[in-house]
């Protein structure tokens, strides 16, 4: 029973790997020709082949062979949102690192299981929540600057330039992100992609909701006409007041948040310092099994007083 068992486990694994290998090699000019354009946009240029690189190459293919294509599709679009430098497979090893490596330090130093499970929850999700923040500071600048940008926009066509002229003048003048964002955009278009695919790309980028809006008008205005000029100046009024009304109700509720982080991160410098001063003390509550509970339900406790907290300073506009 246990070698039929064993047999079956490896045809399947044997089969699978067989049908991922051929899709790949099927689908590898597409592929490549994709990276070329998607680099193209982004500004990056061709690195100089080398032995290092090449062997790189093959431990990131050896990733993407192995990795489902629509894990990888969005885990480049949050790292695109993101703005940070790197491929999917890159990401992936490096989260497999901070998995393995914690783990593997913390068997030595404690001598315990439950440790290292925490140091392994923790290097699966702090990734994610690093790119998370990045992501939302990025969008916090970007919606910040899109007032300002639409209208250069509206006063460059009031000039007599084109949109895509528009674009480019954006592009120079603009801050970052969001003359990042506006000139790949102008170097999609300009590789042949259409104004609204370019636009709707961009939108994927940015993830945000007033850059839909603006996206919708210039849709609505390139098939029915219209003054492009005037609908973009109410557009950026309209920003421009929920950028303000933001920030007010931010300082609103400073007062709230800073509360909610005082009062999450005191038990764990609390701990730390009982660690250095007393560790004996500490000891007993992270070997006993009763300890450990208590750290698991304390834990749980500062999740979810951090989510009510969340809820509570967090106001939908």
């Amino acid at each position: 029973m246990d070698a039929a068992y064993k047999i079956s486990v490896l045809v399947f694994l044997s089969t699978f790997l067989m049908l991922k290998a051929i899709t790949v090699y099927l689908s590898k000019d597409k592929e490549e020709i994709s990276q070329r354009v998607q680099a193209f946009t982004k500004g990056r240029t061709e690195e100089r082949p080398s032995e290092e690189n090449s062997s790189k190459e093959k431990l990131l293919g050896i990733f993407r062979v192995l990795t489902p294509k629509k894990l990888l599709e969005s885990a480049d679009l949050e790292l695109s949102q993101a703005d940070i430098p790197l491929r999917p497979e890159e990401l992936a090893i490096i989260q497999i690192g901070l998995i393995i490596v914690p783990v593997i330090i913390s068997v030595i130093v404690f001598e315990s299981i439950a440790i290292p499970i925490i140091f392994a929850l923790i290097g699966a999700i702090a990734p994610a929540l690093f790119i998370k923040q990045a992501k939302a500071a990025r969008l916090k600048r970007f919606n910040d600057q899109l007032g300002e940008g639409l209208s250069i926009m509206s006063n460059s066509l009031r000039a007599g330039y084109s949109f895509l002229q528009t674009l480019e003048s954006l592009q120079k003048e603009g801050a970052e992100p969001m003359s990042t964002e506006f000139g790949r955009a102008l170097r999609e278009m300009r590789l042949g992609t259409p104004t609204e695919e370019a636009l709707h790309n961009m939108t994927k980028r940015v993830a945000s909701e007033d850059f839909d809006l603006v996206v919708t008008a210039v849709n609505i205005q390139r098939q029915v006409g219209g003054n492009l000029a005037e609908v973009l100046d109410n557009i950026a009024f309209t920003i421009k007041e929920r950028v303000r009304i933001k920030g007010e109700v931010k300082t609103l509720t400073a007062q709230g948040r800073i509360s909610g982080i005082i009062v999450g991160v005191l038990p764990l410098f609390l701990a730390a310092f009982i660690s250095v001063v007393n560790p004996a003390y500490m000891s007993q509550l992270i070997k006993h099994p009763i300890g450990l509970v208590m750290i698991g339900s304390a834990l749980f406790s500062e999740l979810v007083g951090a989510v009510l907290i969340k809820k509570i300073v967090n106001i939908d506009y």
